[in-house]
């Protein structure tokens, strides 16, 4: 018995310890403010996230990680986890941010509060299951908007799925579809293999290759039995393409592929991205050549689509993406000439003006871009049922100030790339207009007939 209340007395012993230890600890922090834990004084000299005109995307309040534009470029920002970052620029530069440094990025928030705003209406309209909006100043580089849909909300993102944490405006592969052709058409005059009036025979199926190895290609649009380069885009003619590389060599193609910065990394430092696939050149040959003119067999994300018609945009220079202020970025290099690069401009809006003008264009102001309607591979196969719609563009498309690429995935209506990519391009440019202030081009006046 003896033993029993001897040992019940040390253990009540050291509780009272713990306890008095406990009381003291916390009178210290009350009293001579001693750091609340490893988490409190992590947050308390973390640095902001910020955009060049002083907008807050992330900043630290007492002890919470705080993102007062809520949903604003949520996958882009990224979350916190207890004391570091678990995603987006968070992660990306945590020993930065940690180290109490501020992150000034080139976002836009109007361009991007606008570029969100459209994307989930469409995807929501159109029962896709998700897609991303990139638009870049074509001059610079800096990427002005990066929008995903479905939402994300880092100040409450224990309650969503990883999936929707995805930057999948710069991580999502997908098959670019025909709006490659923009890009090929504009080599292939550059190589003179074409000019916008070359003439081409053009019925709505063509083989090409060998009768061993070679492949039927299909249009889906109806159109004249024959069409000169500017009319295969404005009509999106696959057997079009199909003569426009009949005699481009495919390292060249290849090279100007790679040039466009299909295939390669982009060169945005530390944040993730994914690069995209071109097949290797060994296993070119006529079929592989002839799909990839128009977007099939390849892949780009959305940041690579507009990066690359961005070269369109710049006067034939490809320039890399940017998005944090302060960080070296490549030099430009020069993937078609100024000349080339105007003329396919003018192609391009001919297939908005032309073409597509109430999908696509705005009255009053000058747009250019490509259309993309791509079969998703599931399963090793072209899905008859499940689409990538895509647009690519900028303006105005005679002095291109932004860059616009899109991409939606899975609608259940009306999937095709006129009909719901292109739309949305429209409606993010004619908001970035709207805050140009720049009035519409008035129609020239027509003469009174004389008498």
């Amino acid at each position: 018995m003896e033993i029993k209340i001897r040992l019940r007395s040390r253990v009540m012993q050291v509780v009272a310890l713990v306890a008095f230890c406990t009381l003291v600890w916390a009178y210290a922090q009350l009293e001579w403010g001693l750091p609340q834990g490893v988490r409190r004084a992590v947050l308390q000299v973390r640095g902001s996230i910020v955009t060049e005109d002083g907008s807050v995307l992330a900043r630290t309040v007492g002890d919470r990680r705080v993102y007062p534009n809520g949903p604003l470029a949520g996958q882009l920002l990224g979350m916190m986890g207890d004391t570091s970052g678990l995603e987006g620029l968070e992660s990306a530069y945590d020993s930065r941010l940690s180290a109490g440094q501020t992150l000034t990025v080139t976002i836009d928030p109007a361009t991007q509060a606008a570029a969100e705003g459209v994307l989930k209406a469409a995807v929501m309209e159109h029962q896709a299951e998700y897609g991303s909006v990139v638009a870049i100043e074509t001059k610079t580089g800096k990427i002005l908007a990066s929008a995903n849909y479905p939402a994300f909300d880092p100040n409450s993102w224990k309650g969503q799925s990883a999936a929707v944490w995805r930057n999948r405006a710069f991580l999502d592969r997908f098959e670019p579809g025909s709006t490659i052709k923009g890009l090929v058409v504009a080599a292939a005059i550059q190589d003179g293999l074409t000019t916008p009036s070359t003439l081409y025979s053009t019925p709505m199926a063509r083989r090409v290759g060998t009768s061993r190895i070679g492949a039927t290609i299909h249009d889906a649009v109806a159109h004249p039995a024959t069409l000169t380069t500017k009319q295969i885009l404005r009509y999106s003619s696959n057997v079009g393409m199909s003569h426009v590389v009949e005699n481009f060599p495919n390292p060249k193609l290849y090279a100007y592929l790679t040039q466009y910065g299909f295939g390669q990394e982009v060169a945005l430092p530390t944040v993730r991205t994914a690069s995209g696939t071109l097949q290797p050149l060994r296993n070119w040959d006529t079929v592989v050549r002839t799909t990839n003119a128009f977007g099939q067999g390849m892949s780009a994300t959305t940041l690579q689509l507009a990066a690359a018609y961005n070269t369109l945009a710049n006067g034939g220079l490809y320039v890399s993406p940017r998005l944090v202020i302060g960080e070296a970025q490549p030099p430009a290099h020069e993937v078609i000439s100024a000349q080339t690069a105007r003329t396919t401009r003018e192609l391009l809006h001919a297939v908005i003006s032309e073409g597509i003008p109430q999908a696509a264009g705005i009255k009053g102001y000058a747009l250019a871009g490509k259309t993309g309607t791509a079969q998703v591979v599931i399963a090793g196969r072209y899905s008859d049922t499940v689409y990538d719609s895509v647009f690519a563009g900028f303006f105005p498309s005679d002095q291109p100030r932004v860059t616009l690429a899109v991409m939606v995935h899975g609608a259940k209506q009306r999937y095709h790339g006129s009909m719901l990519a292109a739309p949305i391009y429209r409606d993010v440019a004619a908001a970035i207009l709207s805050r140009w202030a720049e009035p519409p081009e008035q129609a020239p006046s027509v003469p009174p007939v004389q008498p």
